[in-house]
C-alpha cells in the first residue's frame, strides 16, 4: 500500500510540476544543457590533442637523445681500440666500460622511444576521433538552436490562438455574473424590436390610428391636387407637352386686332 501511495504521490507531483514549468524556459535549460555538454566535449577534445602535441615533442627529443648516446657509444669504442693498439691496458677497460654504458643507456633510450612511437599512434587516432565528434556535436548544436527557434515560434503561435480564444470566450459567454454577454443583449434588442412592431401594428387598428391614416391620405390627396395646380400654371399636361397659359392667349388676340 505505501508502495503505491508513494508512486501516486511522485505522479502527482510530476504532472503538477509539468504545469508549472513554462515552455520557454524549458526549451532555454536544453540549449543549456546541450552547450555545456558540447563545451565539456571540446575541452576533452583539447587535452587529447594537447597529449598528441606533448608526445611529439618527447619523441623529438627521445630520438635525440638516442642519437647521442649511439655517438657517445661509437666513440668510446674508438677509444677502447686505439687503447688497445697503444697496449694501454688501463685504457682499454676504462673506455670498454663507457662503451657499454653508453650501450645500456642507448638500449632504454631506444626503448623510450618505441614506446612513445607507440603512444603517439594511439594518440593520432584518439585525436582525430576527439576532433570528428567535436564537428557532430557542433552540428547537432546547430541542430538544437534551429529547433529552438523553432519551438519558440510554435510557442508564441500556440499563446496567441490560446489569447484568440480566451477572447472568443468572452465575447459568447459572461465572464462575470454582474455583466450581460452579448446574446443577452441581442435578445433584449430584438425583445424591444418585436415590441415596437406589435405596438404599431395595435395602433392602425384603433380609432386613432385609423384617423391618423385618414389624415395622412388626405394630405397626400392635397399635395396631388397642389401639384396639378402649379403644372397648370406652368402649362404642363399630363403627357408632357407645354400649352400657353391664359394670360399669353391674350395678349396675343390683342396683338392680331
Amino acid at each position: 500500500m505505501f508502495k503505491k501511495w508513494w508512486a501516486y504521490i511522485k505522479s502527482w507531483f510530476g504532472v503538477q510540476s509539468d504545469k508549472m514549468m513554462d515552455p520557454e524556459i524549458e526549451i532555454q535549460m536544453a540549449i543549456d544543457q546541450a552547450n555545456k555538454k558540447n563545451q565539456d566535449l571540446r575541452n576533452q577534445a583539447a587535452n587529447i590533442v594537447a597529449h598528441r602535441t606533448q608526445l611529439e615533442s618527447k619523441i623529438e627529443r627521445a630520438a635525440d637523445e638516442v642519437g647521442e648516446t649511439r655517438e657517445m657509444a661509437k666513440q668510446a669504442i674508438l677509444k677502447a681500440e686505439e687503447s688497445k693498439a697503444a697496449g694501454d691496458t688501463a685504457g682499454v677497460a676504462k673506455w670498454t666500460n663507457i662503451a657499454q654504458g653508453q650501450a645500456t643507456k642507448l638500449q632504454a633510450a631506444e626503448n623510450n622511444l618505441t614506446s612513445l612511437k607507440s603512444q603517439y599512434e594511439v594518440a593520432i587516432t584518439q585525436a582525430d576521433n576527439a576532433k570528428a565528434a567535436v564537428q557532430a556535436n557542433a552540428a547537432r548544436l546547430q541542430e538544437l538552436t534551429a529547433k529552438q527557434m523553432q519551438l519558440l515560434g510554435a510557442l508564441e503561435q500556440a499563446k496567441m490562438q490560446e489569447s484568440v480564444n480566451a477572447a472568443v470566450q468572452s465575447m459568447s459567454a459572461t465572464m462575470d455574473d454582474s455583466l450581460p454577454s452579448l446574446e443577452d443583449v441581442q435578445n433584449k434588442i430584438e425583445k424591444r424590436q418585436a415590441q415596437a412592431m406589435g405596438q404599431a401594428e395595435v395602433f392602425d387598428v384603433t380609432p386613432e390610428g385609423g384617423e391618423v391614416e385618414l389624415r395622412q391620405a388626405m394630405n397626400e390627396a392635397q399635395a396631388d391636387a397642389k401639384l396639378e395646380e402649379l403644372k397648370a400654371e406652368l402649362g404642363l399636361t399630363d403627357d408632357g407637352a407645354a400649352t400657353p397659359a391664359p394670360e399669353a392667349e391674350g395678349e396675343a388676340t390683342e396683338t392680331t386686332a
